[in-house]
């Protein structure tokens, strides 16, 4: 049994399930690993335990007996002396909360353990852990049973609305979000691989499985992304040419997935591509699956496949590792399902949020000129809600949204968070991966929209400079705060040359500049590694390739550098240099001499001169002092006049008399030592 079924056997959280594995000693990595009829049955008696304790009522105290005195009969009884009554105990000042309490907070108020609330949750069939919020109506009711009184904060009255805002500002800020508006939305999901290895035909068939719906009454629209219904869950494919459609969005900025399944067939194996996208994914910072694919076929071999992901560190999880990897045939549709579970299981374990409430904004994954539609933009929203009539502002066009269709054709008022629609209403038709975002009126958005039309007609006409991606400009001084990691792409003519480049490489060692490979390859450099070069800030290097014209054209475009190479060891050295480029250099400080204030000398208005003897060494006019005042340093900084019988000295040596006067500084006494030093600049090494 998978630790996800039995968490929902139990009613718990896939977290919490895990938690209580470990306590018994049960080591299990992601919600879809399995565990044995013993463990199982092993936390289930500890939950039903935990249970029982929670609706268990606390035992009665046992009454106290008071001994009677026996009083003589013949003796008068004394008048009835009234006993003070005892004082109740305080009640507790209620606690006021506005919608929501941590579990954690709720008991420090009331007075006891975490572990008692927990276990009280359970008894109502709420499994929280102290973290965990929980609203006004359960905390109530949770705090009556420890005798506290939880009451909700009584809403003030609104302030006096504030007078009307200046024309808005023409730049948008994305507000930070609000905790409460944070609600959990459908994971977007993209195939990459290899040409052949059938991405195309698996979406086909999950489309047609859990897309088209006769009741919707519209044709299907092709928007570059589509939403499929399983379990009552919903998931988001987007449909790109491949992964380098996938980088290009990057480079602009369009960070739509969340999750990349890599696309295998089970009777090829991995291929150059496969490596290549599943790069692109390692670059793109996604989470990763694989589905392995056409098990339909006799000569499908699925080991072989995942010894292959296990030597490229993306061991399965049933081979001990940490990736999720599915079986399927897009033909016979087996496994498709198995697959939708693990993403959404996977979505689940992600914790995708967004806010939902407020202006949307998105990216728009693909854009067109429609005949009787004019400029149409299929766009994702990444937060907040679309809505028909909203004004729009999508890189340097703008307009007010006319109508939203989705993938099925039909016609909708809203789209919220990772819902792909058809948009119709700009002015123009956007590029793709730019970003829109909604805007309060047209005027507001025309004005966003025109300043940045003028923005790049002014860089054209400044042409202002190239991204810092050259080896020149990595080799000038960066900021010590800078994290400190050069990436390279490395193509070369033959898997062997590539492999003793990337040995040669790796030998480069430094515990202070990180060399990250971002693609290595057998090839020309490629459109397609100097788009990913751009997405990823890295140099494209060649050994024994040509770069082809398209890749040449790209390079000047995005302000890549690309260097070709025939001999290794002078690559070698290049990218040594350029690491170590990336250090700041370090401050080497130098004594040079040694000088002895003797006696003291007021100057007027302008101050004092010390009349100094040089002991050791030499001082010059452009040197920097340090003075010294029994042991104790006073003063540092720079001479403001070096003097030799009252003419100006350029330098003074050993042995020499000399008046000095430091800058902004007059407090000399005599037994004062004054220290002479140099600064230099000094390049770290590796």
């Amino acid at each position: 049994m998978r630790v996800h079924e039995l968490a929902k056997k139990l009613g718990t959280t896939n977290k919490d399930l895990i938690e209580h594995l470990s306590r018994i000693g049960v080591e299990v990595k992601t919600a879809s690993n399995a565990v044995t009829p013993e463990q199982a049955e092993e936390v289930t008696a500890i939950y039903e335990e935990e249970v029982r304790a929670a609706t268990q009522p606390p035992p009665e105290p046992e009454p106290v007996v008071e001994e009677e005195v026996a009083t003589p009969a013949e003796e008068e009884q004394p008048e009835p002396v009234e006993e003070p009554a005892e004082e109740e105990p305080a009640e507790k000042e209620p606690l006021i909360i506005k919608n929501f309490i941590v579990v954690k907070e709720l008991a420090e108020y009331l007075g006891v353990k975490p572990n008692q609330l927990i276990a009280q949750l359970m008894s109502k069939n709420i499994f929280a852990s102290i973290n965990e919020k929980l609203d006004f109506k359960i905390a109530k009711e949770i705090a009556e049973k420890f005798g506290g009184v939880v009451e909700q904060e009584k809403k003030k009255a609104p302030p006096p609305p504030p007078p009307p805002p200046p024309e808005p500002e023409v730049e948008l800020r994305e507000q930070e979000p609000v905790e409460d508006d944070l609600l959990s939305r459908p994971p977007v999901v993209t195939f990459l691989g290899h040409v052949d290895h059938g991405k195309t035909s698996l979406l086909d068939k999950i489309r047609q499985a859990h897309v088209v719906d006769s009741e919707h009454g519209g044709i299907t629209q092709h928007i570059g992304a589509y939403t499929v219904t399983y379990n009552d869950n919903q998931i988001t494919f987007i449909d790109t040419p491949g992964h380098a459609a996938f980088t290009a969005m990057r480079a602009r900025g369009a960070n739509l997935t969340d999750i990349a399944v890599i696309i295998v067939a089970a009777d090829d194996g991995i291929m150059p591509q496969t490596r290549e996208a599943i790069q692109h994914a390692r670059a793109a910072g996604v989470t990763i699956m694989v589905a392995i694919n056409k098990m339909d076929l006799v000569s499908a071999n699925v080991d072989r496949v995942k010894q292959q992901l296990q030597q490229i560190e993306l061991a399965p999880e049933d081979w001990g590792g940490q990736t999720i990897v599915c079986p399927v045939s897009a033909a016979t549709g087996e496994g498709i399902d198995n697959l939708l579970e693990m993403l959404l299981l996977q979505a689940e374990v992600m914790e995708l949020k967004a806010v939902t409430k407020g202006p949307a904004q998105g990216f728009v994954v693909e854009a067109r000129l429609e005949p009787g539609m004019g400029p149409t933009a299929n766009v994702l929203v990444k937060r907040g809600t679309l809505k028909v009539g909203d004004s729009m502002v999508c890189g340097p066009y703008y307009g007010r949204i006319k109508a939203l269709i989705s993938d099925t054709g039909k016609k909708v008022r809203t789209a919220g968070p990772s819902m792909a629609v058809k948009c119709l209403g700009l002015n123009n038709v956007p590029d793709a991966g730019a970003e829109f975002v909604t805007v309060a009126n047209d005027r507001q958005a025309r004005a966003i929209a025109e300043e940045r039309v003028q923005n790049q007609r002014t860089e054209k006409l400044e042409q202002s400079a190239p991204r810092p991606t050259t080896l020149d400009d990595l080799l000038r001084v960066t900021d010590a705060t800078e994290k400190k990691e050069l990436n390279v792409i490395v193509k070369a003519d033959v898997q062997g040359s590539l492999e003793a480049i990337i040995h040669s490489l790796s030998e480069i060692k430094s515990e202070k500049v990180e060399l990250k490979f971002i693609l290595t390859g057998v090839g020309n450099i490629t459109e397609n590694d100097v788009i990913l070069a751009s997405a990823s800030n890295a140099i494209a290097l060649g050994f024994n390739v040509a770069a082809e014209s398209g890749a040449n054209r790209a390079a000047k475009r995005e302000g890549v550098e690309i260097r070709l190479y025939s001999i290794i060891y002078e690559m070698v050295d290049d990218i040594r240099q350029a690491m170590t480029g990336l250090l700041k250099p370090m401050a080497k400080e130098t004594v040079i001499g040694k000088a002895e204030v003797r006696q003291t000398f007021d100057i007027g208005k302008t101050g004092r001169i010390a009349g100094c003897m040089m002991v050791s060494g030499r001082v010059t006019s452009k040197s920097r002092a340090r003075l010294k005042r029994e042991g104790d340093i006073v003063y540092q900084g720079t001479i403001s006049s070096l003097k030799r019988f009252q003419n100006d000295a350029a330098e003074v040596r050993e042995g020499q008399e000399c008046g000095i006067r430091l800058d902004k500084h007059s407090d000399y006494e005599a037994g004062d030592v004054i220290e002479f030093y140099e600064v230099q600049q000094v390049a770290q090494e590796l």
